[in-house]
């Protein structure tokens, strides 16, 4: 925001209440604590805080609007201490993703976030309650089809710029990798795994191999060759993580699906490790979690590729809510296998 009113020549004063960066100094932004806000109000247009600064009982009703970013990732029990700042609160959010991790315990509902408080079940808001904002500029069509029919009820759409991300495939090339863009499933049987595979890996490599070099356009229509700069690892364990990293070398960008939410890439990987989904780390309610699958996928600009044993399809569920997951992931495989690249 600094660096757009310095360009457009819009007279303004910025704050921030910890220097993180050299940009902050080169802008002239000065450093104010969160108990002298008050002091700065008078003739401000937006402040920004978090939500313990909102917090202070010197704002009470200070600001008309009060926007939750992430409203997705905040409980109910901090939306309840901010919301005394503003008359008027608007959130914006996506429940679908990744919420934050539990701090604490909170009694009945004040602990999940204010947008699965909201909505309960729903993964879209329905039009009298809200704005559905269903359009997508990161995934290619054939990405996001997937993402939309298993995640938001077939609402969310791609922005028709979006299909100018391919990645072309080689002549004469028949290999499982044969799609300028989509969902592609890469079925590695074995048995045994629980947090990391072998198995995974060296078929992550070879895949990694038969894409390094193949031409990629952007929606602006610049080609550039694939590098490891272009692909994102995903997996749900750190120890696939450290075992892909010893593989691939430094340069890959590696982690599990809570590092790269918000982030995007043309190629994105998904490992998922287990054998057995009922014998994986925290069970099949982690490995088969809906947001977990829709953020690693949702990641790629172009190719989403999961890697994993296609007997998980075939894990034992002992509830309505582990068939739904397990069904996910069934309309994952029959998508990568039905659509065309």
């Amino acid at each position: 925001m600094a660096q757009y009113c310095q360009n457009e020549n819009i007279p303004a004063h910025f704050y921030c209440t910890k220097n993180t960066d050299t940009e902050i100094e080169n802008f002239g932004i000065s450093e104010i604590k969160n108990d002298k806000i008050v002091e700065y109000l008078d003739g401000a247009c937006v402040i920004g805080t978090t939500a313990w600064g909102f917090s202070r009982e010197e704002l009470n009703k200070q600001f008309d609007y009060l926007f939750i970013d992430e409203a997705g990732q905040v409980s109910v029990a901090n939306l309840i201490a901010m919301s005394q700042s503003a008359h008027n609160l608007v959130l914006m959010g996506d429940q679908m993703q990744l919420g934050q991790p539990a701090q604490g315990t909170h009694p009945g509902d004040s602990g999940l976030s204010i947008l699965d408080y909201l909505l309960k079940d729903h993964p879209t808001i329905e039009p009298n309650r809200g704005i559905f904002l269903d359009t997508t500029y990161r995934m290619h069509s054939k990405v996001n089809e997937f993402i939309s029919q298993a995640i938001y009820e077939g609402k969310l759409n791609s922005h028709k710029s979006n299909d100018l991300q391919v990645i072309q495939v080689p002549d004469a090339y028949k290999g499982v990798l044969n799609k300028e863009a989509g969902v592609v499933f890469i079925p590695v049987e074995h048995e045994g795994n629980t947090q990391a595979s072998d198995e995974e890996v060296q078929a992550i490599q070879h895949a990694v191999n038969e894409l390094l070099g193949r031409i990629y356009t952007d929606k602006e229509g610049n080609k550039k060759p694939i590098t490891l700069d272009d692909i994102l690892f995903v997996a749900p364990y750190n120890f696939q993580v450290t075992k892909l990293k010893s593989a691939l070398g430094e340069n890959a960008k590696l982690g599990s699906v809570d590092k790269f939410q918000g982030q995007e890439a043309p190629i994105v990987f998904f490992s998922l490790c287990a054998s057995d989904a009922n014998d994986s780390p925290r069970g099949m309610d982690f490995l088969f979690d809906k947001s977990r699958l829709n953020v690693a996928n949702s990641r790629a600009q172009s190719l989403a590729i999961v890697v994993g044993n296609p007997n998980l399809m075939n894990s034992n569920t002992s509830n309505i809510k582990q068939q739904k997951l397990v069904n996910v992931f069934c309309q994952l495989m029959a998508y990568a296998q039905n659509s065309k690249g």
